[in-house]
């Protein structure tokens, strides 16, 4: 990534995690329906027939009716949004893990793609592509002026037909073309590694389908590297949700038996849940537990939980749950604060909406709602402090957002302050030369709160954040 725009897209990182959401896939519409408002419903009907008539020039009637259904959906949070046939496909790929595309990882460096990683076994990895390779070229389209989404978009399509992708390698100067043919590529959700004897990391990057087998299958590796791991660290940080089921198992992983891990509550009964550290509230197969395998020792290994502002929804369940129950300490930043759970309802074979059916609670009983997960330690993203952490959005910044439905929120005077004085700082950061600009790579010896972590499962002495500040909305506790 260039690196103005990796620090930019640094602090964005809690705006992308309120795109992402905590989901409950369902079908079943609700059972029965309040009394229609006719005289409202008349008023939209005359409006639908003037723009019909009236218009300056002929207005598809779909088209009229789609918009309606998403300006209604759009006015009620940031997290309900009303499906077409494309967004539909794309929400599906993103909470599957599944996608038509060539396989890569990217970013965006000097107005080109570069190329992050290639996704192992992936088509553009057999073609040989290497981390740092710049895109300069899709098919006959140049890449400089595209923006990141622009370019995926273009190396995305169906499956089996073909793109033509022009390469600049830095290290060996030379351009070169690669033709790919596309395939479907399944993500990989879960890294992780021993980082040293007897201390490992797994990091969780979002809640899919595949995260639970990934995440299975990653601690059984760790343990076959080294049985004897006197500490873990789980990476949640910028995670920015997906499925429930899956942060449920996740948590189940790490606590005993039947333990609450997350309560819900809304208007309809189905709404208002309690998740419990059991088989039978995460499993996707009737009779098969995905975390029967894991090492027992996975359930007292000294633990702790790696958050940040761009942890939201489910990755603040997992922390909420496992603080809640003692079992993590959990560090890093003031989390996201998404505690709302969102229902997809199919309204045909290729459209759907997805609405806000509750909000989710701890184990205490907290509603995390536009509050978020507060950190038990609280640590920089750095050892000269987070510089550009007050230019982050969260959940209680966005327009319209659910309140915590637990007391009234209070607003920091000095927050758009301390934003003000980050975007200077960030125009600083800009000028200088790219070298001294880099953003420590996570799971890295310079990622300083994974190093901060690791002290703290040693016992050694950890660099504790001397100025970040608690957004408190002064709420109180849901009594269950």
């Amino acid at each position: 990534m260039g690196q103005k725009l990796k620090i930019t897209g640094w602090v964005a990182a809690g705006a992308f995690a309120g795109a992402l959401t905590t989901v409950s896939l369902q079908t079943v519409a609700r059972g029965s329906l309040a009394p229609l408002p006719l005289e409202e419903l008349q008023q939209l009907a005359a409006v639908f027939g003037m723009v019909k008539s009236d218009y300056v020039e002929p207005v598809d009637e779909k088209k009229l009716i789609s918009d309606a259904i998403s300006g209604m959906v759009a006015g009620l949070d940031p997290h309900s949004q009303y499906f077409d046939k494309k967004s539909f496909k794309e929400f599906r790929e993103g909470t599957t893990g599944r996608f038509v595309g060539v396989g890569i990882e990217i970013s965006q460096e000097d107005g080109l793609i570069k190329v992050v990683s290639p996704i192992e076994g992936s088509p553009a990895f057999r073609a040989g592509l290497k981390p740092n390779d710049l895109i300069t070229k899709i098919d006959d389209t140049a890449v400089r002026g595209l923006s990141l989404n622009e370019a995926v978009k273009r190396m995305r399509g169906e499956a089996n037909t073909k793109v033509l992708l022009t390469i600049y390698r830095k290290d060996e100067n030379r351009t070169f073309p690669v033709t790919i043919t596309r395939e479907e590529i399944r993500t990989q959700s879960v890294r992780g590694k021993i980082m040293e004897p007897g201390y490992g990391w797994i990091r969780l990057s979002q809640f899919q389908e595949r995260t639970v087998d990934d995440f299975v299958k990653k601690v059984e590796e760790l343990y076959k590297q080294d049985p004897n791991l006197k500490g873990l660290v789980l990476d949640l940080r910028n995670d920015p949700g997906g499925l429930l089921d899956a942060a449920v198992a996740i948590s189940a992983a790490f606590l005993p038996e039947n333990v609450t891990v997350v309560s819900t509550d809304g208007q309809l009964a189905e709404s208002k849940s309690v998740y419990k550290a059991a088989p039978e509230f995460y499993q996707r197969r009737a009779g098969s537990d995905p975390l029967r395998g894991l090492p027992a020792a996975l359930k007292t290994v000294p633990l702790v939980v790696l958050v940040n502002e761009g942890s939201a929804s489910a990755s603040e369940i997992v922390a909420g749950a496992l603080q809640d129950h003692k079992r993590a300490i959990v560090m890093g930043s003031q989390t996201f604060g998404k505690g709302s759970v969102q229902t997809v309802r199919p309204l045909g074979p290729d459209t759907g909406l997805k609405i806000t059916t509750a909000r989710y609670y701890t184990p205490s009983g907290t509603s995390i709602q536009a509050k978020g997960i507060v950190p038990n330690v609280l640590v920089d993203e750095s050892a000269e402090g987070s510089p550009f952490a007050a230019l982050r959005m969260r959940e209680a910044d966005l327009e319209k957002h659910l309140a915590s439905g637990q007391g009234p929120e209070s607003k920091d005077p000095e927050r758009e302050k301390a934003r003000d004085e980050a975007r200077k700082r960030l125009e600083e950061e800009a000028k200088k030369p790219p070298q001294d600009r880099k953003v420590p790579e996570f799971g890295t010896p310079q990622d300083f709160p994974l190093m901060q972590a690791f002290n703290r499962l040693k016992g050694q002495p950890v660099l504790v954040s001397k100025t970040q500040v608690i957004v408190d909305n002064k709420e109180e506790k849901k009594e269950n």
